[in-house]
């Protein structure tokens, strides 16, 4: 009896003794390459827990030994003790087509014994024709198949990071295959794809060491092999089992996985330790107080023991120091006093103190804000251009932040009524009752150009008094973001009107005709009556606001230039809306008062056509209304193009001389174009006669000022044709044959 317990006791020994001496040898290789070969893995003989873990280095590569997986042909790219895994380089399987359908297909399997593919892989296929299939092995079960289908159908639907089934398949591997193969194969042997991909791939990879990409098609047949996690173990023993024998391996500090509930068994390091597990004593102690992963409070010491550390309270503190699970240092009672104290005393200093540094640098501190943002929104830039200007208007007011909160009810969304390229803007109520609109201007970098177009927009209102542009009452700088005060104009935009079925009716074509006019003698005014002719630069239906009485208003000025009386033209960032941009402006970029003549032919096709500058829900041919419109005027089609809300049974004199005034507005050449106080007259002409034909047809101008503009238009003519008027061609106008015609100047 006493014999067999010595001999169980020095086979225990001697198991032990294997493990480190397995380790110790000089014959035992530490590393390949750049791969550690931690015990149960050993590459040498003797040097190995079982021929399972055998690890094979090849140093005949010119560039850096290879450790292969046993005797095979498996690369290992990575061990580890701790998870107890072993990352491998697996062979990725193909099956490839040529042009002539010569096949040539490769297709690896792996069995294991004590090693297990992990749960941790997926299987990926990839191709535009591919089935892929894998079967395997898990103990004593029968074959488990599974696998996916790739076609790539419309390459739209190719996406890279997506593994869905369209140029790419994914599938989860089970847990515990101790085997498995794979098979590839394709429906139409790639013969309708063989140009783009006339291969498919397969392998077993770890999740998230490969993201498919749409060049994968193209180029993956050069990667040979994939990374793949296997999951490995001791024997076929369990913990309770393999204890009893000579040569369990965890030892020391080490004990085994309970948690583990695959087939064998395996060891981790102690809590508190870490190292190699599986080789006696590796497993040391962690000094959890010097990597500070304790939970000592801040007012206790922390002490390292062996597979853990205590902590220690502070003087005048009692308790176990820890934060969780603990009791934590608590101070003893005569320390509360003292703290309690120390506390209420210093509390009481320091809250009379910033009360006092308040109210001195309160004042201080918000009349150095309102100067800031006064500086930052260009304030006295305002100011310079304001009084250097020599205007005799009345100022614009400026209001407070205050102010303009209460009339926005602190700028409630509700209180939106639009929102532009330059900012937003508020309906807003004053304390006077006058209803205003608010702008809020999109100044988020705070650039040069921004603040100066912000005082650009106000310096050119400023300076515009006239009945047809919109008023600019006042402006705030105290905000970060600075804002404007207008006049409200209540019946929204133009292009609202014409472009809303539900409103285009009631713009009946005396209607069009009298805004046509009001926005001309508004852009002639600023072209030639203002004190600094000024460039809108953006003309177009958004920016022509209606009252109540469809008057016109001109609006949205941020994007307007002004012109030195001494120049023509201004070179400049071309800036605008497509549709309504002079061509000559966007080639040269030398702005001139033509530019906006361009602008405002295509709002007088608009309020023709009814249809939008820009848009490509229409035909290609139709998509730009201005090349249209002219080719349409050209072809003798004027009446197919007009808007149908207009209820025409033809096509009146008026709207025959509207379309020519556009169409001349519209040249690509800007000397070709009449001045806007051209088009102005000539319109305010064309009005003037519907009202002497229809007396029911309302002007906005006074009757002595139609009867000189008729006049102007008349003098127009003659001094341009000689005294003589050009007849309409009827060959231009064959679709209004049956209408009488009535004489057009033929142009300028």
């Amino acid at each position: 009896m006493h014999l067999k317990i010595l001999l169980v006791a020095v086979a225990a020994l001697a198991a032990l003794g294997v493990a480190n001496a397995q380790q110790d040898s000089p014959n035992c290789e530490t590393s390949c390459g750049n791969v550690s070969i931690p015990y149960p893995f050993g590459s040498g003989e003797g040097c190995y827990y079982s021929s399972d873990f055998l690890v094979t280095c090849n140093r005949s590569s010119r560039d850096q030994p290879i450790p292969y997986f046993g005797q095979g042909n498996i690369i290992i790219s990575n061990m580890s003790t701790d998870k107890s895994d072993m990352e491998i380089m697996a062979l990725v399987g193909h099956d490839c087509y040529n042009s002539s359908g010569s096949r040539e297909y490769s297709f690896p399997y792996i069995w294991l014994r004590d090693f297990r593919i992990s749960a941790n892989n997926k299987f990926v296929a990839i191709g535009c024709d591919t089935y892929a299939e894998f079967r395997g092995r898990r103990g004593n079960d029968s074959d488990i198949r599974s696998g996916c289908i790739s076609a790539c159908g419309r390459n739209s639907l190719i996406t890279n990071g997506s593994c869905s089934g369209v140029g790419c398949c994914e599938e989860a591997v089970p847990e515990g295959l101790s085997s498995f193969s794979m098979s590839l194969d394709s429906y139409n042997n790639h013969t309708n794809i063989t140009d783009f991909n006339p291969c498919s791939y397969g392998f077993f990879v770890e999740q998230d060491k490969f993201n498919f990409s749409t060049t994968n098609l193209l180029d993956f047949g050069s990667v040979r092999r994939m990374p793949m996690l296997l999951d490995w173990a001791i024997g076929n023993l369990t913990c309770e089992e393999a204890k009893g024998t000579h040569n369990f391996l965890c030892n020391g500090n080490s004990e085994c996985d309970q948690d583990y509930d695959g087939p064998g068994y395996r060891c981790r390091c102690k809590e508190g330790y870490e190292g190699n597990p599986y080789v006696a004593n590796a497993c040391q102690n962690i000094n959890e107080c010097d990597r500070r992963t304790h939970n000592c409070e801040d007012d206790s010491m922390c002490r390292d023991t062996n597979g853990s550390f205590t902590c220690k309270c502070s003087k005048g503190f009692s308790g176990d120091g820890r934060k969780e699970g603990g009791t934590g240092c608590t101070a003893d009672q005569s320390t509360i006093i003292k703290i309690v104290l120390g506390i209420s005393t210093s509390t009481a200093f320091l809250l009379i103190f910033v009360a006092w540094l308040y109210f001195i640098l309160k004042k201080r501190k918000f009349m150095m804000l309102k100067e800031k943002f006064f500086k930052q929104n260009g304030g006295i830039m305002l100011q310079q251009r304001i009084s250097g200007n020599g205007s005799s208007h009345d100022q614009a007011k400026v209001f407070t932040i205050e102010e303009l909160k209460r009339a926005t009810n602190n700028y409630d969304e509700s209180k939106i009524i639009g929102k532009g390229g330059y900012g937003t803007v508020y309906k807003g109520v004053l304390s006077d009752n006058r209803i205003v609109a608010i702008k809020k201007s999109k100044l988020v970098d705070q650039t040069q150009a921004q603040i100066e177009q912000f005082i650009n927009e106000v310096v050119i209102l400023s300076q515009i008094n006239h009945r047809n542009v919109v008023k600019l009452i006042g402006c705030c700088l105290e905000t970060e973001i600075p804002l404007l005060v207008y006049e409200f104009i209540p019946n929204g935009t133009l292009s609202d009107h014409i472009h809303n079925k539900g409103k285009s009716l009631a713009i009946t074509w005396d209607i069009r005709i009298r805004i046509a006019t009001e926005t001309a003698e508004a852009l002639s005014y600023l072209h030639s009556a203002a004190s600094v002719p000024i460039i809108h630069r953006d003309v177009k239906p958004m920016n022509i606001l209606l009252d109540e009485n469809y008057v016109a208003k001109v609006a949205d000025f941020g994007a307007s230039k002004l012109i030195p009386i001494d120049q023509v033209e201004l070179a400049t960032i071309v800036q605008g809306t497509l549709g309504y941009l002079d061509p000559e402006y966007l080639q040269t970029n030398q702005l001139t008062e033509k530019s906006d003549v361009y602008s405002f032919g295509v709002v007088l096709v608009e309020l023709l056509t009814g249809k939008k500058a820009l848009s490509f829900d229409r035909p290609e041919e139709e998509r730009n209304l201005a090349i249209y419109f002219l080719y349409s005027l050209k072809e003798g089609r004027l009446f197919q193009v007009l808007d149908e809300h207009l209820q025409l049974n033809d096509v009146p004199s008026e709207i025959i001389q509207v379309s020519r005034l556009a169409e001349r507005c519209l040249r690509v050449k800007a000397d070709e174009r009449p001045t806007m106080k051209e088009v102005a007259i000539e319109l305010q002409g064309i009005l003037t006669s519907m009202v002497q034909k229809h007396p029911w047809v309302q002007s906005s101008s006074n009757e002595d000022e139609g009867e000189y503009l008729l006049k102007e238009v008349a003098n127009n003519y003659e001094c341009t044709n000689g005294g003589n008027v050009s007849n309409v061609s009827s060959s231009t106008f064959h679709s209004m044959s049956k209408n009488a015609m009535l004489p057009i100047a033929s142009g300028r």
